[in-house]
């Protein structure tokens, strides 16, 4: 796997410093799942073996020394802020501690160090953000580009951090190449024109640049990796799996 600076590859993994902050994405390698979900699957409700996935979970945290943090990914456009001071009010994947199950967001941001914002994927783009003291990662795939969670994650990050400089990585996801949708999904996206539109194919990151850079994002950089046509055991894709696959996550954490 080769990648453009100023991605790089640590510990098998994708990882990106920005200012005042890191993030990662993640690759299926290096994991103990086996069989379409190995091996380093990180979703839950997969149907991999949910010890396996913890233990895939706890090497990642063990890893880059943070603790997980996620909600429960609905494709809206809802970001949490997480900002409790006291020990123990973030523990390792639990976005809500004491809850039964994570609460519904696709996204996550805060202000507290060692806390890392986790979103899941498998086609959908992981995007980071990195501002003033603040970090997030959202879930962006096209009902959540349609719906507005690029809006949100920088909206979120502009509370807990100011009006500074913000930067954004994006993540693995389907690329144009790829990623044909319907009709309706094209309609969601009209206004866009030849930006989003390649014939039948979805350009998502074109779409998912323009909304940062519109949200006032003065920094972008992208991975530039299609998750349904790159080699089978670097990433998971719903699309090319049909269903029976993995998750990978995107994580990012303040330095």
């Amino acid at each position: 796997m080769k990648l453009r600076e100023p991605f790089q590859i640590v510990g098998g993994q994708i990882a990106i410093d920005l200012p005042g902050a890191c993030a990662v994405f993640t690759t299926r390698r290096g994991g103990c799942s086996t069989g379409p979900y190995a091996s380093l699957n990180l979703g839950r409700r997969s149907g991999d073996d949910p010890e396996l996935v913890e233990r895939n979970r706890a090497a990642l945290e063990e890893q880059f020394a943070v603790a997980l943090v996620y909600g429960r990914q609905v494709h809206g456009s809802h970001v949490r802020r997480l900002i409790r001071a006291q020990p123990g009010d973030a523990e390792p994947g639990d976005a809500e501690p004491g809850d039964a199950e994570p609460v519904e967001a696709d996204g996550q941001a805060t202000t507290l160090a060692g806390i890392a914002p986790m979103v899941l994927t498998a086609d959908c783009l992981p995007i980071a953000l990195a501002g003033d003291g603040a970090v997030a990662m959202v879930h962006a795939g096209w009902r959540g580009l349609a719906g507005g969670v690029i809006a949100e994650g920088v909206g979120a990050v502009r509370e807990l951090s100011g009006d500074g400089r913000l930067t954004a990585a994006i993540g693995p996801g389907a690329g144009p190449c790829c990623y044909e949708v319907g009709e309706e999904v094209h309609r969601s996206f009209s206004s866009y024109g030849p930006l989003a539109r390649r014939g039948r194919n979805l350009d998502l990151k074109a779409i998912a640049r323009h909304q940062l850079e519109r949200a006032g994002v003065t920094e972008i950089h992208d991975v530039q990796l299609c998750t349904i046509c790159s080699e089978k055991s670097l990433f998971y894709s719903h699309r090319r799996d049909h269903g029976i696959t993995g998750r990978q996550a995107g994580f990012a954490w303040l330095a």
